[in-house]
């Protein structure tokens, strides 16, 4: 599965309707309901606002709503763009000013998945990394060596008292190689435990 590399947002005009698609990286279902809430109260006069979801994984949650346009047309063309693509872990809300042309089924079918797939353009694609964090304590001798050899990794918290202590994020498919490095430059003196692995 992929995800979305960054926020954005883009505008596109079709017979004289405003289309605005506003997409957003999320983790959870609330996140995404916390997007869509802006993004209603910032185009409040709009005449509607089409919105679509997958979290997880797998893609396991997914949500999509007409918002009002005729069944089939609006929310269902969004997340179908998406799904295509393999993405999850995001949040699309296309918002529409109805510019008094009536479209049809398929120009709203056809404007809706152009404005998703514009902004999924934009926003670009990422693959999901599985990411786990480990706990590292080692005597102060090793500090300047093993912070360099970590240096492509974040280090999210450090701690410093009889040993130094880190708190490390990396991606779950280089975890056993790290750990084996950190290992061998500190002649086995290292502890390291590991955590469950998380999704970003």
């Amino acid at each position: 599965m992929n995800t979305i590399a960054k926020k954005v947002r883009i505008t596109y005009e079709v017979t004289k309707s405003e289309f605005i698609a506003s997409l957003c990286p999320v983790s959870s279902v609330e996140e995404a309901k916390t997007f869509f809430e802006d993004i209603r109260h910032e185009f409040s006069d709009a005449t509607h606002h089409i919105t679509a979801y997958t979290i997880g994984k797998s893609g396991e949650a997914g949500h999509y709503s007409d918002d009002g346009e005729p069944s089939g047309t609006a929310g269902l063309p969004v997340l179908d763009v998406f799904r295509k693509n393999e993405i999850t872990n995001f949040a699309c809300v296309v918002t529409r000013y109805f510019g008094g042309i009536k479209l049809g089924a398929g120009g709203l079918v056809r404007a809706y998945s152009t404005a998703a797939s514009l902004a999924l353009k934009e926003a670009g694609i990422t693959p999901m990394v599985e990411y786990t964090k480990i706990q590292l304590t080692f005597d102060y001798p090793y500090l300047d060596i093993i912070e360099n050899r970590l240096k492509p990794y974040r280090i999210i918290n450090r701690s410093f008292a009889t040993q130094v202590s880190l708190t490390v994020q990396l991606p779950v498919d280089e975890c056993h190689f790290v750990t084996q490095l950190l290992i061998n430059l500190t002649n086995n003196t290292i502890q390291i435990q590991i955590d469950s692995p998380i999704e970003l």
